[in-house]
C-alpha cells in the first residue's frame, strides 16, 4: 500500500487532558475482535505496518496510531514528545476510543511506551510483542541524538532525505524489501517543512532516563511478553532483547536472522506470522483460565 492511499485510510481523533489545547492524533483503525495496538519507533510513524495490518485485522481489531509528533498527528511545538507523553497520550487515545485494555505490538521507542503503559496501568496491556525495542541504556542512538540539535529544524527536505536514506542501510538486511513504495512511504510526512521541524524535535525528546527506572521493575511485568527481535540490529542489539527475557517473568525470545531493526519491513510475512501465533497462544490460554475457573 503507498503512503497516500495508507494516509486516506486514517481518521482523526481529539485528544484532552495532556496540554490545554486538545492534541490531533491521526490512527487507522480496521477489523474486528480483541483490539491490537500498534505502536512504531522513530524516525517513522504508522505506515511502517503497512504491510501487515491487512493480515492481523483479519483477525483482530487493529488501531496503529501515529504518535504525537510523528506522522500525520499532532506536530505542533505544544507539547513534549518524550515516551512518558506519548504513554500518556496512548493511555488517553484507549480511554477515548472505549478500549478497556488492549494487545500491544511495539516496536523502537514504541517499545519503551508499551512497558512505560504495562509498569504503570498493567490492566490495560493484555501482552505484548516488542521489537527491536528501547529498554536499559541502550538508547538514544549516535544518528538521533545529532539530528535533535535545534540547528536541524532549518535543515531543507532534500538533506532530511539524505539522512533517512543513510538509515536505510542499517534498517534492513534484506535488499528486496528496500522498495520505492516504503522509501518515499516513511519519509513522506517528514519533506514537509512542519514534518522536518517535529522530527528534529522528536529527537531531542529522546531520554534514556525514561527507561532506566523500569528496570527494576521489569519483573513485576507479568503480561505474556515476546521479544520479536531482528539480529542484525547495530541500533539495538539482539543481547537487550537476552537481557529482558531474563529480566522479565514471562517473556520469550522468538529471534528473526537475517532481518535488521525496521522488522516489520524488513520480515513482515515472518513477523506477522509470530505475533498470530503468539496472541492465538494467549487466547487459547486465557479461555483454558476461564474454562476451569467456572468448573
Amino acid at each position: 500500500m503507498d503512503a497516500q492511499t495508507f494516509c486516506d485510510r486514517q481518521q482523526t481523533i481529539q485528544i484532552d487532558g495532556i496540554i490545554d489545547d486538545e492534541l490531533t492524533v491521526a490512527y487507522t483503525d480496521v477489523g474486528e475482535g480483541e483490539p491490537l495496538l500498534l505502536l512504531h519507533g522513530i524516525p517513522t510513524w504508522s505506515y511502517l505496518f503497512h504491510e501487515i495490518i491487512g493480515p492481523l485485522s483479519e483477525h483482530y481489531r487493529v488501531i496503529a496510531p501515529d504518535m504525537i509528533g510523528y506522522g500525520y498527528s499532532d506536530r505542533r511545538d505544544r507539547f513534549d514528545r518524550s515516551i512518558e507523553m506519548q504513554a500518556d497520550v496512548v493511555e488517553r487515545l484507549l480511554a477515548k476510543l472505549d478500549i478497556p485494555s488492549a494487545h500491544f505490538v511495539a516496536h523502537d521507542i514504541g517499545g519503551g511506551v508499551a512497558m512505560i503503559v504495562a509498569d504503570r496501568s498493567p490492566e490495560l496491556v493484555r501482552s505484548m510483542v516488542l521489537s527491536n525495542s528501547v529498554a536499559y541504556d541502550s538508547w538514544p542512538v549516535d544518528e538521533m541524538l545529532a539530528l535533535g540539535h535545534p540547528r536541524n529544524a532549518k535543515m531543507k527536505p532534500e538533506e532530511m532525505r539524505q539522512l533517512l536514506e543513510k538509515s536505510f542501510e542499517f534498517g534492513l538486511s534484506r535488499p528486496e524489501r528496500l522498495t520505492d513504495e516504503f522509501r518515499e512511504g516513511i519519509m513522506k510526512p517528514y519533506l514537509e517543512p512542519e514534518g522536518i521541524v517535529s522530527m528534529v524535535r522528536n529527537s531531542a525528546s529522546l531520554n534514556t532516563n525514561h527507561t532506566t527506572p523500569l528496570t527494576a521493575r521489569l519483573s513485576g511485568m507479568s503480561q505474556p511478553t515476546l521479544l520479536l527481535w531482528g539480529v542484525d540490529d547495530r541500533w539495538q542489539p539482539v543481547s537487550t532483547a537476552e537481557r529482558l527475557v531474563e529480566d522479565m517473568p514471562n517473556a520469550k525470545l522468538h529471534a528473526i536472522k537475517n532481518c535488521s531493526h525496521w522488522v516489520p519491513q524488513d520480515a513482515p510475512e515472518e513477523y506477522g506470522n509470530a505475533i498470530l501465533e503468539f496472541l492465538n497462544t494467549q487466547t487459547h490460554a486465557n479461555r483454558n483460565t476461564r474454562t476451569v475457573g467456572t468448573a
